[in-house]
């Protein structure tokens, strides 16, 4: 299924009528850009998330992918870092989180960790196999006008994320 791109001009990471897409780590005097292989616009994080650093992949990392791969935000303290995002109670919503590792910290130890939508686990997320990084897509049905996309410290290393991209499922072009 194809989401339409409706587009109306709205604050931050919602240039897109109900569009949520986050590039994770982004200063915010970058924020927010068009990405130009989508025409979707990114913004930074900052607003969505108090907790966690900022990381710059390696540029010869960085140059296979697109703008919103180049950064990512890092999680050195807590066990639980979450992000708060508005959605619409009772839509279904396209969610993709990526993660790409890029040697941000010049230590070659990929991470692992686990990913939850509220107090749900989504997803194992583990990088060691996975140079290009990952991603991982769900439908989900909002239960309330809050959603949180939580990353969960299981070992030694530091959970990351390089972007959040929602989108609403079944939206009548208005």
């Amino acid at each position: 299924m194809r989401v339409r791109d409706n587009i109306k001009n709205h604050e931050g990471a919602q240039t897109q009528e109900g569009f949520i897409s986050l590039d994770c780590g982004l200063p915010l005097d970058e924020s927010p850009y068009n990405n130009p292989f989508n025409g979707l616009t990114f913004s930074s994080d900052s607003n969505f998330i108090q907790t966690g650093k900022i990381g710059k992949v390696d540029k010869d990392v960085f140059k296979r992918f697109a703008k919103q791969y180049g950064t990512m935000r890092y999680f050195p303290e807590g066990k639980r870092n979450c992000y708060s995002l508005d959605v619409k109670r009772g839509t279904n919503y396209y969610m993709a989180v990526s993660f790409l590792y890029g040697n941000y910290d010049g230590l070659n130890r990929e991470p692992s960790f686990d990913l939850y939508l509220g107090t749900n686990k989504w997803a194992r997320i583990d990088l060691g196999s996975r140079p290009n990084g990952t991603r991982e897509e769900i439908i989900h049905k909002a239960k309330s006008n809050s959603l949180d996309i939580c990353l969960v410290k299981t070992g030694a290393t530091l959970p990351m994320i390089s972007a959040i991209e929602i989108r609403p499922l079944g939206y009548a072009h208005g």
